[in-house]
């Protein structure tokens, strides 16, 4: 039996379920926040356990671009602040692989361009109740100068199943991945060894002798290494690199200090802790 929906009612439905779509998509990412130059928002993942997955997302104008975590040799790192978020017991910011810039000083900066998710991991004081992250998001935006932004952002993680997983998990799939130095991967770092009383000396395993960047950061945040620079020329397979032990906070020694390299390809990146000699 073929039933006829009258049009107005027909319209009426579709124009219900669009909005229930909207609605959904709209709570699953907070609104831009926008200055001059760029703009950030709150993620939100699926909703499920006490871990959730959530993230910041930040866009900018051509041109322009902000931060790592370590800002290389000029440039201000972001911050974040989740401390009024509700149940909430920690977030644990993810950082994507990022680029090397040259900062017109004769130096270089590390950061990101046009768009980039940071991913979070959040943990939930209890499972069963609702969660809201509120962050106060700190950051510079630079050209030739560098520009400082504020913003705020509030979210809710209420979908069973989020619109925005794809980016997430998208966003996590370019952090680097967790290694250890002699690992079998066609990219990895093969040794680690001390040149003289400051010079640092690192052999990466290169496929195909590829464009590679390396970073290095030490045990806190305080520690301001130099950009390990390549070595040329370097041995057969391998590209070198090296840096001097300067940029340490006063009274810190460098031996047995915990620092950790990125080596960023340009498919796959990875990290790696170590203590130095």
């Amino acid at each position: 039996m073929l039933t006829r929906v009258p049009l107005r009612a027909a319209i009426g439905v579709a124009t219900t379920l669009l909005a229930s779509a909207l609605a959904a998509r709209a709570d699953d990412a907070s609104p831009w926040q926008r200055d001059g130059h760029s703009a950030v928002r709150l993620l939100a993942g699926s909703r499920s356990g006490a871990v959730l997955l959530g993230g910041i997302a930040f866009q900018l104008q051509p041109g322009w671009k902000t931060y790592w975590r370590m800002p290389g040799d000029s440039g201000v790192p972001p911050r974040f602040d989740f401390s009024k978020s509700e149940n909430v017991e920690a977030v644990t910011v993810m950082w994507p692989a990022p680029l090397k810039f040259d900062d017109g000083a004769g130096g270089h900066s590390i950061g990101y361009r046009d768009q980039i998710v940071l991913p979070l991991r959040i943990v939930a004081k209890s499972a069963d109740k609702p969660v809201t992250l509120r962050a106060e998001i700190n950051y510079a935006v630079c050209e030739k100068l560098c520009i400082p932004v504020e913003a705020s952002a509030e979210l809710g993680f209420n979908s069973v199943a989020s619109t925005e997983d794809a980016n997430l998990r998208a966003a996590l799939d370019t952090v680097p991945k967790p290694a250890t130095i002699g690992d079998p991967n066609p990219l990895t770092i093969r040794d680690i060894k001390r040149d003289g009383a400051k010079n640092v000396v690192v052999d990466v395993i290169v496929p195909d002798g590829r464009n590679v960047n390396l970073f290095v950061e030490g045990p806190t945040p305080d520690w301001s290494l130099p950009i390990p620079a390549p070595v040329e020329p370097s041995p057969p397979g391998v590209k070198r690199f090296s840096f001097e032990l300067d940029g340490l906070p006063p009274g810190a020694k460098a031996e047995g200090a915990a620092l950790k390299f990125t080596l960023v390809g340009p498919e796959k990146s990875y990290e790696f802790n170590t203590n130095l000699e």
